[in-house]
This record gives C-alpha cells, sequence and structure tokens, in this order.
C-alpha cells in the first residue's frame, strides 16, 4: 500500500468487494467519490461483484461524533469514499449510489 493508498486515523478499509446491482449489463463504470476510476487498474468485474485493488475507505463515525454533527457542533472532514456505480438495465442506463462495500 503505498503513502496515497495509506488509511487516516479516524477511517477503516471497508473491504475490496461490491456486488453489481441485479440484472445490470455492460458497460458499467465505477466513480469513487464522483471520480470514474479505470477498469483493470482500480477495479474490475468478477462473477457478478466489483472487485477492487485497494480497500475502500470509509469514515468511522462513533456515537458521540455523530450526535455532535447531528447538533451542528463540528462536521466531519476525515476520508469517507462514496462508490457508485453507472451501469445497463434492459438497454437502459441507471445509476446506483453509494454502494454497500463488504469484505468477502
Amino acid at each position: 500500500m503505498s503513502d496515497a493508498d495509506e488509511i487516516p486515523k479516524g477511517s477503516y478499509g471497508a473491504g475490496l468487494r461490491a456486488k453489481l446491482p441485479r440484472g445490470a449489463t455492460e458497460p458499467i463504470r465505477v466513480h469513487i467519490n464522483g471520480v470514474e476510476q479505470n477498469r483493470g487498474e482500480v477495479w474490475d468485474v468478477r462473477g457478478g461483484e466489483i472487485v477492487f485493488t485497494r480497500p475502500i475507505v470509509k469514515e468511522h463515525v462513533s456515537k458521540g461524533r455523530w450526535m455532535a454533527m447531528y447538533l451542528g457542533l463540528f462536521g466531519s472532514y476525515r476520508k469517507n469514499e462514496q462508490v457508485d456505480v453507472e451501469y445497463s438495465l434492459d438497454g437502459k442506463p441507471k445509476l446506483a449510489a453509494d454502494i454497500e462495500i463488504t469484505s468477502d
């Protein structure tokens, strides 16, 4: 893992996999925080799943931190990657936003 891929304090590696939406067909595009990622370099499709070459980083939010953000005492500035998938379903373009990342 390079310095750019290190997981910062307050965040965790959520996993390397995400299930494709049921019936998803090509073309498939993956975006992390709104930026399209290169297939084969950052991700690929294997057996109905998107498999990433590095862990997707999510923010760890404790109950106290969540409450403070809810009350507007402060915001969140930790690394939290959102993964969106563009795909085709019955010939129509679709988008799955902030898909679930799994570790297995």
